[in-house]
């Protein structure tokens, strides 16, 4: 199929090429000049595990390949990805003014028949805005999918080319047909292509993010509850998890989510209830569980020094708002840093992938180092914001010798407690005694 995505970001860039490593043809059309020269000339804008590859591969063999010109885009293909940005408004409302301009975008220079497809997360009722927009912009016939996206940064390709279920909200059944031939590819598995109205299907993404996110609130509340009772909510996670009705998926307690979906999606989802006059109390709650969660791990450290913090130097490992990614955006590790530097500490920061998009946020206020050891030396603390993998295992006793005080403060109790303390260590962790 001829298939072109509006928008090369996170979501557009594995959208496009996964199609074209499924023998399409694609074309990824942004309005950023830069980051479209960058992706002709070989260069990636994101960092998103086998990205690179995939796209190197489908761009030499022809499949894949990127524009600024939304004309050339719309009219060679019959299938229109709009994946562009939803941003919040100040009130946790959706900005859809970037959807909506391509929308129209696309309506003005269509020349036959197209199906355009909302990838972009949006509120209820979005399909059918987009649909009076291109209207008003053009005579020829068209049709408006809703397609949420379902993918988890970091394992965003995986998520795409096996996913769990495939949401397509049209009302027209020829329009379903297409849809389903596009992604049989991906569901060979018998995973379920799932057809619904598109209003259905725009709130199923919302629906899904914020019981996600619930979760996650819900065992940081456990956890902080945990501390004052003396249990340890690793123990209460294993033997709640171990039900099967509950799960251990997104069942880790830490220092809250980040990231450009939860945060956003939340909020609007809370947004979308107001304005249709119901108070969403539970999706509140979560929203301020996830904000008072950063300032607890804080308020440890804060503590511990019993708030003297301006000459004490703090290692800090993990920047990005989840291993797998340099993405930052609502990133934990924004607001304690934030808070520390507000306190007067020296902040030694290293992330595997994030510590250019840090610069972003904090420019020359902390150091960046490129070695996670390196940056241990001559600390007073070291706090693990981020799980990376690297950091599960590393040497204590290296890091013993490295630091001026052995102390670890493990956002997301990724270190076994007795371990540490046998070594030498004071440990603070998440929940724990």
């Amino acid at each position: 199929m001829h298939v072109s995505v509006v928008g090369a970001g996170y979501v557009g860039l594995v959208v496009g090429t996964c199609l074209a490593e499924s023998g399409n043809q694609v074309i990824c059309m942004d309005v950023d000049e830069g980051k479209i020269q960058e992706l002709k000339t070989g260069g990636v804008p994101i960092y998103e595990p086998g990205l690179a590859e995939l796209i190197e591969r489908n761009t030499g063999e022809d499949r894949l390949r990127f524009t600024t010109n939304l004309e050339e885009a719309v009219q060679n293909s019959l299938l229109i990805f709009v994946a562009v940005g939803t941003p919040s408004n100040d009130d946790g409302s959706v900005d859809l003014s970037a959807v909506l301009e391509v929308a129209a975008g696309i309506g003005r220079t269509m020349n036959d028949y197209k199906i355009i497809i909302n990838k972009s997360t949006v509120p209820v009722g979005t399909a059918e805005e987009v649909r009076r927009v291109v209207a008003q912009c053009t005579d020829y016939g068209f049709d408006v999918v809703s397609n949420p996206e379902f993918l988890k940064e970091g394992k965003a390709i995986d998520d795409f080319m096996r996913p769990d279920r495939v949401i397509i909200g049209t009302d027209n059944p020829r329009v379903a047909t297409i849809m389903k031939e596009l992604y049989a590819p991906f569901v060979r598995t018998e995973k379920p292509i799932i057809i619904m109205d598109p209003p259905s299907a725009e709130m199923t993404k919302y629906a899904a993010n914020a019981l996600l996110a619930a979760k996650i609130s819900f065992m940081n509340e456990m956890a902080n509850l945990c501390e004052r009772l003396g249990a340890d909510v690793e123990k209460v996670r294993k033997g709640i998890g171990a039900d099967k009705r509950i799960g251990y998926q997104f069942l880790f307690p830490g220092v809250g989510y980040g990231g450009s979906c939860f945060p956003k999606d939340v909020k609007a989802l809370v947004s979308t209830a107001r304005e249709h006059g119901y108070d969403m109390r539970i999706v509140k709650a979560v929203v301020r569980v996830n904000q008072d969660q950063r300032e607890i791990f804080f308020k440890k450290i804060y503590d511990h020094f019993e708030g003297e913090l301006s000459d004490k130097r703090i290692a800090v490992w993990g920047l990005s708002f989840k291993p797998g990614t340099d993405d930052m955006r609502e990133a934990p590790s924004i607001t304690i840093i934030n808070r520390l530097l507000e306190h007067g500490a020296e902040v030694r920061a290293h992330d595997p992938r994030a510590n250019g998009t840090a610069r972003g946020a904090f420019e020359d206020q902390i150091s960046y180092f490129d070695d996670y050891y390196a940056a241990l030396e001559g600390t007073d603390a070291l706090a693990v914001i981020t799980e990376w993998p690297e950091f599960r295992n590393p040497d204590f006793e290296r890091m013993k010798v490295l630091m001026r005080t052995p102390i670890v403060f493990d956002g997301r109790n990724i270190y076994n407690p007795e371990k540490l303390r046998k070594m030498g260590f004071i440990y603070h962790g998440i929940g724990r005694p």
